[in-house]
């Protein structure tokens, strides 16, 4: 049997986390699911160790962040770390990682993860990536697609096609994020699911792919494998990386390909994309609060605190907001508007 690699993608900035996320410890690199004091990285690696042990877990982020990712995976095998000079998207994130284990093994399968997902339910969670994988020997690539739980704009969609078996099916299209009247109908249709953003594949699968459908990155790759076979692909990777398509591996192959399946999935599956998603998996008190043992509240419900251990917050005659509270900034917002947080970070950068 082909054995198994894993890629995971931890490169993102985090600016919707904003102030606890900053660019040189950004959102992967932070406990920020409830409950749990491990980094989301941490997390992710830990949670898929009874399918892929560390030494096939390659991780690939930005060389900003090199020094602090390997502090949260002291574990990993130095070479297993892969540090882009500049970001680029998923695409060649995904081509760079699945080269650099084609010359470890021509024949190995890859699961491709994002570093800052929640899952409640880690049981199921490893058979839908058991089954995704199983469904990739066909050399289809592969997805997993969420079961909705609500008419979601923050989501892209994949549309379920013809069954393949009994847990696998041909996924028909691809959807961007839709407006609210749009999600609702595709909501009502049943016949989609929400696009998780974890693929599965074997390795010349997804090369052969980026091959067909993205030429200049394929171009890209094979100088960086020339310079690998010769010892210099450091050098030769600050030289030509920064030149590879900027493309998302979704639009740039994922839509494209002839032979896409998708895996359904429901194990508690959360992209924790913002404060608000933060709120909704919190354990809450009698008034819908999600907030530390140091607070104090009055007539106060549906809020957000995350402060400092030992610093009193007191929220009187509030409601629904995030309080987020650091050493240099304090942020007060509105919970539903939390997405907004982004464009804090956007001004702040200006400034």
């Amino acid at each position: 049997m082909a054995e198994t690699y894993a890629v995971i993608m931890a490169g993102g900035s985090g600016t919707r986390f904003w102030p606890a996320s900053r660019p040189e410890r950004p959102k992967q690199l932070l406990p920020l699911a409830p409950g749990d004091s491990r980094s989301l990285l941490e997390a992710t690696v830990d949670r898929i160790a009874p399918l892929v042990p560390i030494e096939r877990v390659i991780v690939v982020t930005a060389a900003r962040l090199a020094d602090a990712t390997r502090d949260a995976l002291p574990t990993l095998p130095p070479e297993n770390l892969l540090a882009e000079p500049t970001g680029r998207n998923t695409a060649p994130c995904v081509g760079w990682a699945a080269a650099t284990v084609r010359r470890r093994d021509p024949e190995a399968r890859l699961m491709v993860l994002p570093a800052d997902h929640h899952i409640g339910d880690e049981k199921t969670y490893l058979q839908t990536l058991a089954t995704a994988l199983a469904a990739t020997d066909a050399g289809d690539l592969v997805t997993v697609g969420i079961k909705p739980t609500r008419p979601e704009t923050g989501y892209g969609y994949i549309e379920v096609g013809e069954a393949l078996d009994d847990k696998v099916s041909r996924a028909r299209r691809f959807v961007e994020k839709p407006t609210r009247e749009r999600a609702e109908q595709l909501f009502a249709s049943g016949s989609y699911l929400w696009n998780s953003g974890m693929f599965f594949f074997r390795v010349d699968s997804i090369l052969g792919a980026i091959e067909q459908h993205l030429p200049g990155l394929a171009d890209g790759l094979a100088v960086l494998d020339a310079a690998a076979a010769e010892g210099h692909e450091a050098k030769s990777l600050q030289e030509t990386y920064g030149d590879l398509p900027s493309i998302s591996i979704d639009h740039g192959v994922m839509e494209k390909a002839d032979r896409v399946a998708v895996v359904p999935g429901d194990f508690g599956w959360s992209d924790l994309g913002s404060w608000l998603t933060a709120w909704e998996l919190s354990p809450k008190d009698d008034g819908g609060n999600a907030v530390g043992r140091d607070s104090v509240l009055l007539d106060a419900s549906g809020n957000l605190v995350r402060a400092p251990l030992g610093k009193v917050v007191a929220l009187v005659g509030v409601s629904d907001l995030v309080v987020v509270d650091t050493e240099d900034a304090l942020l007060i917002v509105p919970r539903e508007r939390a997405q907004e947080v982004k464009e804090v970070v956007a001004e702040l950068a200006k400034r």
